[in-house]
């Protein structure tokens, strides 16, 4: 059973998701412009971007968590449950709430591992690289992300359960 929402928890999940949905929609734009001015860089000047394919490569980072986070608030994310596919949605419903608390415990368990994981990397990483590294950060921020997003559609109703306002 879901805990009624309080109106500040709304209010927390309204300003998160038009962050994400701005993180999410503001890097695809400029990935897809840094990848057609690549593109036209090589193609008419025999030239390229500095570090724009490592720069589109934690872009597409950026695009995917946040996409996956909207993704879990309006219940429109990827399942990879056998039971929902034999049970009638009634019954599917009842069993999302504790798989998506689980989602939310392995999603934080790997949220502070890729955290770790960055903290050595930015001990060791040279000087003139830093600004990869501080792109990096998405990584463990986008699984808390992800944790955050199926806590709160665990312990309330997902955006596609809510009846329109």
């Amino acid at each position: 059973m879901l805990i009624p929402e309080p109106a500040w928890i709304s209010n927390f999940r309204h300003a998160l998701l038009r962050m994400e949905t701005l993180v999410a929609g503001g890097s695809l734009l400029l990935l897809l412009g840094l990848i057609f001015g690549q593109v036209l860089a090589r193609n008419f000047f025999d030239s390229s971007i500095p570090s724009a394919d490592i720069l589109s490569r934690y872009l597409v980072l950026y695009v995917t968590f946040f996409g996956g986070a909207l993704a879990i608030d309006y219940d429109k994310h990827i399942r990879l449950d056998v039971i929902a596919a034999c049970l009638p949605l009634e019954r599917c419903r009842k069993f999302r709430p504790p798989l998506y608390l689980i989602s939310a415990v392995v999603c934080a368990i790997f949220a502070w591992a890729a955290g770790r994981f960055w903290y050595d990397d930015w001990q060791y990483v040279a000087e003139h690289e830093r600004w990869a590294s501080i792109l990096a950060l998405v990584t463990p921020l986008g699984f808390g992300l992800l944790a955050l997003n199926f806590l709160l559609s665990g312990l309330f109703a997902p955006r596609s359960d809510v009846p329109a306002q």
